[in-house]
């Protein structure tokens, strides 16, 4: 883990109580897809690390949404401020440069860590599927984003306000998406449902990071091959493949 500073570059609201930061930072070399960072604002540590959703030359972007002082505190910062950054923290999604297409399956603060995966596909001139899913239309985000990738996107509410009325995999089912290797990040919910249907690919258990260093063991889950061994979510995680953990 390596501390430093971060250049604000820019800090916009893009859907309800969400926001996508841009900062320029030396740590861009070590990141990978659905790694996260810790983040120090005037003083006040983030209680939980953020997720890292596109990776630059000598930049990244965060994607956050307002769950606390800490998270308000960083909504107001204004371009050319400086953050204290921890990391890059935790493993990322491999990239297998050998599947033809791919789905990524992303619920609410959930698809961020999903972006940077659909970059690499894209560049690599592979067919991406991308699902997200969102409780209301006034919560969805990065949709036009994908689709600028060249991905091909569906969308579902749970209100049914926008796209498909229900969860991700609903949404999937009425596009007839047949696509077997999967990406996913979401609620948990979302990634049982996720990991009952589907056995190829890999899973983020973001919201289960805590601390980002697997030291407070709020995060760990079993072994399912084990049984008795658990992995700290913060550290050996968040990605793992799908099936390898329990909840927990």
């Amino acid at each position: 883990m390596q501390e430093t500073m971060g250049l604000i570059i820019s800090n916009e609201q893009i859907a309800d109580a969400t926001y996508r930061m841009e900062i320029k930072a030396s740590i861009t070399e070590a990141m990978t897809p659905g790694q996260f960072v810790n983040i120090k604002v005037k003083e006040h540590l983030l209680r939980r690390p953020i997720s890292i959703a596109s990776i630059e030359e000598d930049a990244f972007v965060i994607v956050y949404r307002i769950v606390g002082d800490g998270t308000r505190i960083l909504s107001e910062m204004k371009k050319g401020e400086m953050i204290d950054l921890f990391g890059p923290l935790g493993n990322g999604y491999p990239i297998h440069e050998e599947q033809k297409d791919v789905l990524l399956l992303g619920g609410g603060i959930g698809v961020p860590p999903l972006y940077e995966v659909a970059k690499r596909y894209r560049a690599l001139g592979k067919t991406v599927y991308v699902a997200l899913g969102f409780d209301r239309k006034g919560s969805v985000f990065f949709e036009r984003e994908f689709r600028k990738l060249g991905c091909q996107v569906v969308v579902a509410t749970m209100d049914g306000s926008y796209g498909t009325k229900g969860t991700v995999l609903d949404a999937v089912e009425k596009a007839k998406i047949d696509v077997d290797f999967v990406y996913s990040c979401g609620p948990m919910a979302m990634l049982k449902a996720i990991e009952a249907r589907y056995q190829k690919g890999y899973t983020s258990f973001e919201a289960r990071m805590a601390c980002g260093i697997g030291a407070c063991m709020a995060c760990v889950c079993k072994d399912r091959e084990d049984g008795k061994l658990y992995h700290r979510i913060c550290k050996e995680g968040p990605v793992f493949a799908i099936g390898k953990v329990g909840f927990a």
